[in-house]
């Protein structure tokens, strides 16, 4: 009996154990499922919603005027100062130009000279070697009727038997000899400088009108004068400084308008369109936006510094030309934007086999929503359809469980 009794000790032991592990399983379920999850909610709210690409750019004058140094000179006179508003035709600068004048007077003298070549050229050389031509010309033709007439009388003589043929023989080399004397000298007067002559001197021409007007160039650009209103916003020289020959003495622009290149990085390039909303900040004057629109679009994309980005080129209005060229700004460009429409918090979007949802809070459960959206941004998107105005939605749980439909939660703050 006793034998029994031991045999079955230890199959009843094993089914205690058994069903305590059972009721403790019942007991963290239990637990599990009647434990509140900790979770914050957000509210679907009807609203304005945009997207947009921020990034940077570098603010550049669209009508810009900058004064070189026609040569090497001085500075005499400065009219104006960084900052200034300045009008069209006003003296901002004068440069020494003695030497610009010589230069001027020179080229002039070349001018004159080249121009007396073209016409000896014109008219078969100057007008002492015209006469003298003409006057050896009528001589000639005068000598050469002369030796025909003789020539004529000769061999009527010679039919006569009154003169020899050697006597003829002479009088034909004479008419010869004064004919070429004619065709040479109206050869002359006809062309008388080569095809290489007249090339020579047609370029002499060309270089000497060349440099007269560099030199007339030179000179009008010893007075700088201000092309259009604008502002003076660059002036690197001092009166009475030397500045070498190309030397950069102010800069013009019209501010009242100004062009911002911006770096798109390239996942956003194609989102880019002409004529988007573009907002400009700048650092130096916090609180304030420039408003402008997109110009042009991005022909390449290309390295700049780390980042592989598309230029693109937006007009900016500056009415109170407060932005500057050659600055650096902070740029958004409004690629969507939708007024009064739902919009939830994007962090409390979930995605399960590319459909997304939502864990709507109904009293203290939550339900899991199946939802469709369009636009969005980094903290909101516009929602579609399956939540209306004023629900209430759970973002991810504080703690390690996660959220599950039906889930009994707890709300914080």
């Amino acid at each position: 009996m006793a034998s029994t009794n031991n045999s079955k000790s230890p199959f009843l032991r094993r089914w205690i154990w058994l069903a305590a592990l059972l009721i403790l399983l019942l007991i963290v379920y239990s637990y599990v499922h009647q434990t509140p999850l900790k979770v914050r909610a957000t509210t679907v709210i009807r609203g304005p919603i945009r997207s947009v690409i921020s990034t940077n750019g570098k603010v550049e004058p669209i009508q810009n005027f900058q004064a070189h140094a026609p040569i090497a000179t001085t500075v005499k006179r400065l009219y104006v100062k960084e900052g200034d508003h300045v009008h069209k035709g006003q003296l901002l600068l004068q440069l020494d130009d003695a030497d610009i004048r010589s230069q001027a007077a020179r080229a002039q003298a070349q001018v004159k000279a080249a121009q007396a070549n073209q016409a000896a050229l014109k008219t078969g050389g100057t007008q002492e070697e015209v006469l003298t031509t003409n006057a050896q010309l009528i001589k000639a033709r005068s000598d050469r009727d002369v030796a025909q007439r003789n020539l004529d009388a000769l061999k009527r003589l010679e039919q006569e038997g009154a003169a020899s043929p050697g006597e003829v023989s002479q009088a034909e080399d004479k008419l010869k000899s004064v004919q070429a004397d004619v065709n040479l000298l109206e050869q002359k007067q006809k062309d008388r400088y080569s095809r290489p002559e007249v090339a020579s001197t047609e370029a002499q021409a060309a270089e000497a009108q060349a440099a007269y007007a560099d030199a007339e160039d030179a000179l009008r650009k010893s007075n700088v004068r201000a092309p259009f209103d604008g502002i003076v916003y660059s002036l690197p020289v001092k009166s009475g400084a030397f500045v070498p020959d190309g030397e950069l003495l102010l800069e013009e622009a019209d501010l009242s308008k100004v062009l911002v290149r911006a770096f798109v990085d390239e996942p956003d390039v194609g989102r880019l369109k002409i004529g988007q909303k573009v907002e400009v900040t700048w650092d130096a004057i916090p609180g304030r936006i420039w408003t402008g629109t997109v110009n042009t679009l991005p022909s390449t994309v290309k390295l700049h510094v780390s980042r592989n980005v598309g230029e693109t080129t937006c007009l900016i209005d500056n009415q109170d030309l407060k932005l500057l060229p050659n600055v650096n700004v902070g740029v958004t460009i409004v690629v969507a934007e939708h007024n009064d429409v739902l919009t939830l918090q994007r962090d409390a979007i979930r995605i399960d086999d590319s459909k997304p949802y939502v864990f709507r809070i109904e009293g203290d459960r939550v339900k899991r929503q199946d939802i469709q959206y369009s636009l969005q941004n980094l903290t909101r998107v516009e929602i579609t359809s399956g939540l209306s105005q004023g629900d209430q939605v759970a973002l991810p749980a504080e703690e390690s469980r996660p959220l599950y439909d039906d889930a009994l939660i707890k709300i914080v703050h």
